[in-house]
């Protein structure tokens, strides 16, 4: 079946990737032997990272959690979202971690991005959500795709609703809105930064990629990576 979120690990030694079956698993890249194996979502996983240090594999799922686990020993060790019946609102689809430090930014369902500690530095108390650091003004409908600058000072999020589409920047450390552009023809699927994290690129439903300058939300590219042309129906001579 189809399957979802690659990642490579810092260390360039791994990749993860998430599948329908509701496991989480990752291969050597040398050897292409899989090295890392789990279970402990109830739904499909949708998407993968890595620790800062490539120690532990962090993965998000339509059963509304994000799972920290162990790599080397493949053990689960903690859902970093709350465990409290109702305090997400539908599963989780992205997740990016922090270019320098472990933290998660994730997205989905409910259209907040949010981001997380990975690691609980408080014991766990029912209806608690005590690793979330902080949650951004909703976009519309489901967020797809969830990215942060290259300096970590930023975040971006893409989301899909009714057949349109949205992207927002947001200051990674205050909240803030710096960007925002709607795309009628179609939902966003995947974001990301430049380099310079001065533009985003965003993808989706229409085919299009679009990049954006994220001082004043213009429109700077909008183009077809490929150039689709219609099949001719063989003769049958």
């Amino acid at each position: 079946d189809t399957l979802y979120g690659a990642a490579w690990s810092p260390n360039q030694k791994f990749v993860a990737f998430g599948c329908p079956d509701n496991t989480v698993r990752a291969i050597d890249v040398e050897t292409g032997k899989q090295v890392f194996f789990s279970g402990a979502h109830n739904d499909w996983v949708l998407d993968t990272t890595f620790s800062v240090n490539s120690d532990h594999v962090i993965s998000v799922s339509r059963d509304m959690s994000m799972k920290l686990f162990h790599f080397e020993t493949q053990r689960f060790i903690d859902n970093v979202t709350s465990i409290t019946p109702g305090a997400l609102k539908g599963g989780l689809n992205a997740i990016s971690r922090h270019p320098t430090k472990d933290e998660l930014l994730v997205g989905g369902a409910d259209g907040t991005p949010k981001i997380f500690k990975m690691v609980r530095d408080k014991v766990r108390q029912i209806g608690d959500n005590s690793n979330q650091i902080r949650e951004f003004e909703p976009l519309p409908g489901r967020v797809y795709g969830v990215a942060y600058s290259r300096d970590g000072n930023r975040v971006v999020a893409g989301s899909s609703l009714n057949g349109k589409g949205e992207v927002r920047v947001y200051d990674a450390n205050d909240g803030k809105q710096l960007m925002r552009a709607e795309i009628p023809t179609g939902g966003v699927f995947s974001v990301a930064f430049s380099v310079d994290g001065n533009s985003v690129a965003a993808a989706g439903f229409d085919g299009r990629i679009r990049f954006y300058q994220v001082s004043d939300g213009s429109l700077l590219k909008d183009f077809l990576p490929i150039d689709v042309q219609p099949t001719v129906a063989a003769s049958g001579n």
